[in-house]
Order: structure tokens, then C-alpha cells, then sequence
């Protein structure tokens, strides 16, 4: 079974649930280039010494842990760069799926010094992702029952913000913004320049009619100042579990609200018990651990000497 390849919206979204694409081609290769030159920067020392000239093989891609998998098009990718036209590769679950340590992923065949080159980029993009997307999925799971959404942060790491944000949304989780020009983020810096947290949303509004906006504050008087203010959405930042509870009755639906701030997921179904309608978690991007994925060799027969 291959995953899907079509490209993706490209805005943030605020429905959970949809369809995941794949990854934009352009973000895809941009990754791969850089993980394989930073491999290549010299000849494979080992592998030329070990594998004969002409030697083929077919590797399985596993999982050695049990979670959710993101970033089978980019080791694809990978594979097919370093491989050029003659590979094969069977895809054995889709970006998004649960997977059972011991499952096998993906089956690539081709040269097994040009497998042995990927190998090590395929498994560190396909890790990552997938330890992104596992762990969104912890944090979706925990919320179910509240009907309340995950989102990421832009707390990502340079180079490849497109593709960890694939990986929450195959997660279950869902975009905040972007990049800066998405929507407003109104925050403390923000306030502190503009002197009030409802005079930076209406300088926001004034300047930028037509863009989302988004105000953190970080007590139930600056809730109250934006509320008045017009604000629809708002992030409530570092609030304890009692001020989140009043900061719901407070808004009485008028304003979409956000809990952020060191949120944990020992704490997850009591931060959604509040009544907020959304969790802001950076921890998904900048501190997930990698799913543990190998690669290993399972039929050199074919194609030697």
C-alpha cells in the first residue's frame, strides 16, 4: 500500500480529523539533500570495503517500538535519490497508521551500497517524524473525551517545520500557524511595546484587517480587556488549572480559548476539563523523542557476483 502523495493546503488548519497529504514535494527534498550531503561528505569507508561491487539486496524498514508513523514518503525519497531509477520499494502502511513493534514498514531493493548510504538518513527523518506523530497521537488520545483539539507551536527545527508539522497532523493533531505572516500571535513582548494587551489587538486589527488574530494573556483582567475588545481568540498562558475554569465561565463562548504553557500529559484530561477548546503543545515539535525504526538486510542472493 503507498501513501498518499498529493500536495498539501499549506494554511494551518482548525479541523482535526480531515485527511492527512503528503508532504510538499520542494519541503521533502530539501530534507533528503541535506541529510544525505551531510553522509557524503567523503566515500562510504565501510561500505566499501565490505559489500561487493554489483551486490543486491532487499532491506525491510521496522519498527522496533510500537507507535505512529510518519515520513514514509520522505525515506522514500531518500531511497529513490540514492538509488536513482533502480529500486524497488513497497510501502506497507500509510503516514498516520498504528504499528506494533516488530512491524515492518517499508521493503526497499536495489544496490546494497547505495542502500547502506540512505540508510542512515531514511531512518533518521522517518524516526523523527514518527516520534512526532506518536506523540501527538498520546496527546490526542488523552483528550478525546472533551472534544478538544492539539496544536503545535512553531517551536520546530530550522529546516524542517513543514514536514515535523506533517507529522503532528498524521498525529491527529493540528497546525497552528506557519510561519509569522499566517496570523497575529499577540504575546507578552507585544503587550509589554504596545502598553496593553487590548491595545495590541486592536493596532493588530487596524493594521492587518484580514489576518487571523490571536491574543495571549496571562490573567483573567487582560482576558477580560481583549474580550471587550473584540478578541475571538485567545491563548491563556501559564493559567492554573482554577483560572482556566473561570476564564471559560468568563468568556461564555464569545472567544475560542487556548491553554499553553508547560502543559504536560500526566495533566492533559485535566487541562481539557477546564472547558478551553484547544491545547498549544511546543514539547510536540522540540522535545518529542524519536519512534526507534532499523533497517535490515533480509536477502543478498539476488545480484551478487
Amino acid at each position: 500500500m503507498s501513501t498518499t502523495t498529493s500536495p498539501p493546503s499549506g494554511a494551518p488548519s482548525d479541523v482535526a480529523g480531515a485527511a492527512v497529504p503528503a508532504p510538499a514535494a520542494a519541503d521533502v527534498a530539501r530534507a533528503v539533500a541535506i541529510a544525505l550531503a551531510e553522509d557524503r561528505s567523503a566515500d562510504d569507508v565501510t561500505t566499501s570495503a565490505t559489500v561487493p561491487r554489483g551486490c543486491v539486496g532487499r532491506a525491510e524498514i521496522v519498527a522496533r517500538e510500537a507507535g505512529v508513523v510518519a515520513g514514509l514518503p520522505v525515506a522514500d525519497a531518500v531511497f529513490r535519490h540514492a538509488l536513482g531509477d533502480v529500486v524497488e520499494i513497497g510501502t506497507l502502511v500509510g503516514d498516520g497508521g498504528r504499528v506494533a513493534t516488530g512491524q515492518v514498514l517499508m521493503t526497499v531493493r536495489g544496490d546494497v551500497a547505495c542502500l547502506l548510504g540512505a540508510e542512515r538518513s531514511a531512518l533518521n527523518l522517518l524516526g523523527h517524524l514518527s516520534g512526532i506523530a506518536t506523540a501527538t497521537a498520546a496527546w490526542v488520545d488523552a483528550v478525546a473525551d472533551f472534544g478538544v483539539t492539539v496544536r503545535d507551536t512553531r517551536k520546530t527545527t530550522a529546516g524542517l517545520r513543514a514536514l515535523e508539522k506533517y507529522a503532528v497532523r498524521c498525529g491527529g493533531g493540528v497546525n497552528h500557524r506557519l510561519s509569522l505572516g499566517d496570523q497575529a500571535l499577540i504575546k507578552e513582548n507585544h503587550i509589554l511595546a504596545a502598553g496593553s494587551a487590548a491595545g495590541a489587538f486592536e493596532e493588530v486589527r487596524a493594521r492587518h484587517p484580514d489576518v487571523p488574530v490571536q491574543v495571549e494573556v496571562q490573567t483573567l483582567d487582560e482576558l477580560t480587556g481583549v474580550l471587550r475588545a473584540g478578541a475571538t481568540s485567545v491563548m491563556l498562558d501559564n493559567m492554573s488549572f482554577a483560572e482556566m475554569r473561570e476564564a471559560v465561565r468568563l468568556t461564555r463562548g464569545r472567544a475560542r480559548l487556548e491553554a499553553s504553557g508547560r502543559l504536560r500529559l500526566a495533566d492533559a484530561r485535566r487541562v481539557a476539563s477546564t472547558g478551553v477548546d484547544s491545547v498549544a503543545i511546543g514539547e510536540l515539535t522540540h522535545s518529542a523523542r524519536a519512534l526507534d525504526v532499523s533497517m535490515r538486510l533480509v536477502d543478498l542472493a539476488e545480484g551478487l557476483p
